[in-house]
């Protein structure tokens, strides 16, 4: 049973073109995760040999007003590709040579040891040699020798042909699609429009089957290329739905500067984020700044706190100064934020001195940030924050404060359903199936009482490093990860978590003056 949300597999979206089985994985996600970014979206093709590379991709344009989805595709296809080059070999086919390959076969020391020297000496000499030209997807090094629209039902694409280098041929499409219209209809669209191309230039598909069978048609996957943990989108945030909506509400009013500059109305310029360790704090950041389309610079504390008298000052003023003068939206991360300036007016050390000097200058740095530069808002993280002076996040400085609380049990069935979902459409192939269907995150939830998100990534962590290395020292093909598995590994954490003071507590809300 999955968890009320929805499904714990990817959205499936299968259809025939051009002799083609195509299948869409989560087209929605991979329309969301195209803010800002080329999303590449072909991830297997069983195209003809003819054909070298091909690609789909979709990017969002987030420009104020003017919000459009860009499609491109593109495919090359001509004689076969040149191999790559060969090492340097230390043997040619002199006399020397010869006599020196035939004393190492035959077992001479002297001569084994003269070869090895020099294999070695042509190794790194083939090592600064330039490697091979490698030919991309859409190769221009030929003028488009005509330019065309080609239609198909959702999509209007220009088409360019050339002639590359070596006898090939290669076609790209582009497409804009204006944001308020974009669906998953304009992705398949493209993905024909591609599959078009491809038989213009290698002709139809081979429909190969088994001996005496059927013919069997080949086959396209597109999905979200998976990128590193870092890009994460709020869609992929689970079991925090208010303080999702207030950072799309906060988002909306940066993108939007027109409409609040019209009314006089000034959006947030800092975000404090506070509540128990592993509750996805910084994870909330990130998700924020790319539904912004903006640069996320993480400040921590060894980049302002300095031994040295007078550095941390300096330090805390080059940082703010670095971000008036961003050119493009930007999202300051002080993660940790009691370590960097907490504790502000407690002490007559030297070590709270400073810490008070940077706190004046944060103080004083935030009261005109957003004047100075509309283009920065700033988040604020921490686990403690009764160890943050008031007057560093009061209103004006930071003017949105969320709790961030350890998920309860409908929370946490989002955050499993959401990561396995997200886990199965990276990595699933044909044939290859990670979760078995027997998964349910209903009674994970139930079972997981306290725990935080990173709890439950870590047991899916467990989970899949278990089955890779049963798989690495067997050489045999695991079955999928099963409810039983991941009971097994959320007793084994919760056996070896031991819940801190802090991680108990009630946390309360920050008081401003």
């Amino acid at each position: 049973m999955a968890a009320q949300d929805g499904r714990l597999r990817p959205e499936v979206d299968r259809f025939e073109h051009g002799g083609y089985v195509v299948t869409l994985l989560d087209g929605d996600a991979a329309l969301d995760a195209a803010t800002g970014r080329r999303v590449e979206l072909l991830r297997e093709a069983a195209f003809s040999g003819t054909v070298h590379a091909a690609t789909l991709s979709v990017t969002r344009d987030p420009g104020e007003g003017a919000e459009r989805y860009l499609l491109d595709a593109g495919v090359r296809s001509g004689p076969a590709v040149r191999a790559p080059r060969q090492p340097l070999s230390s043997l040619g086919n002199d006399p020397v040579s010869a006599l020196l390959s035939w004393r190492k076969a035959a077992g001479d020391r002297w001569a084994t040891r003269v070869v090895d020297g020099m294999d070695v000496v042509a190794d790194q000499v083939s090592r600064w040699l330039p490697p091979p030209r490698r030919v991309s997807a859409v190769d221009n090094s030929g003028p488009a020798s005509r330019v065309a629209h080609r239609v198909d039902g959702e999509v209007d694409a220009t088409v360019e042909y050339r002639t590359v280098q070596g006898g090939g041929e290669s076609v790209t499409l582009h497409a804009s699609v204006p944001a308020a219209q974009m669906s998953v209809a304009h992705l398949r669209a493209m993905c024909r429009l591609l599959i078009d191309a491809v038989t213009e230039l290698a002709g139809p598909p081979s429909t190969g089957g088994p001996s005496g069978g059927p013919p069997v048609a080949p086959a396209i996957t597109l999905s979200a290329v998976a990128e590193s943990g870092e890009r994460v989108t709020l869609d992929q945030v689970g079991g925090l739905d208010e303080i999702v909506a207030r950072l799309r509400e906060v988002a909306t009013s940066f993108r939007n500067c027109r409409a609040m500059a019209r009314w006089g109305a000034r959006r947030p310029q800092g975000l404090l984020l506070y509540g128990p360790p592993g509750t996805g704090k910084t994870m909330l950041a990130r998700a924020l700044a790319h539904e912004i389309d903006a640069t996320l610079q993480e400040i921590h504390t060894p980049d302002i706190l300095d031994k040295w008298l007078g550095a941390s000052e300096r330090n805390i003023r080059a940082i703010f100064g670095r971000a008036r003068r961003y050119r493009r939206p930007t999202v300051m991360l002080f993660d940790e934020f009691d370590s960097i300036i907490g504790y502000a007016g407690e002490g007559g050390d030297s070590a709270s001195q400073a810490i008070n000097a940077v706190a004046g200058i944060f103080k004083q740095e935030m009261n005109d940030l957003i004047e100075a530069n509309p283009r920065v808002i700033v988040v604020a993280t921490t686990n403690f924050p009764d160890r943050v002076d008031a007057s560093l996040i009061r209103s004006g400085r930071f003017d949105v404060k969320l709790l961030v609380p350890a998920p309860d049990r409908r929370g946490r069935a989002q955050i499993l359903a959401k990561m396995i979902r997200q886990l199965a459409a990276s990595h699933e192939r044909t044939g290859f199936v990670m979760f078995a269907d027997d998964v349910d995150v209903d009674a994970l939830a139930a079972d997981s009482d306290g725990m935080t998100g990173a709890d439950l990534a870590e047991v899916l962590r467990r989970a899949q490093l278990a089955k890779a290395m049963q798989e690495a020292r067997t050489g045999a093909d695991e079955s999928a990860i099963g409810q039983a598995d991941l009971l097994r590994y959320l007793a084994e954490l919760r056996n070896e978590t031991t819940r801190t003071d802090s991680h108990q507590r009630p946390w309360r809300r920050p008081s401003t003056p």
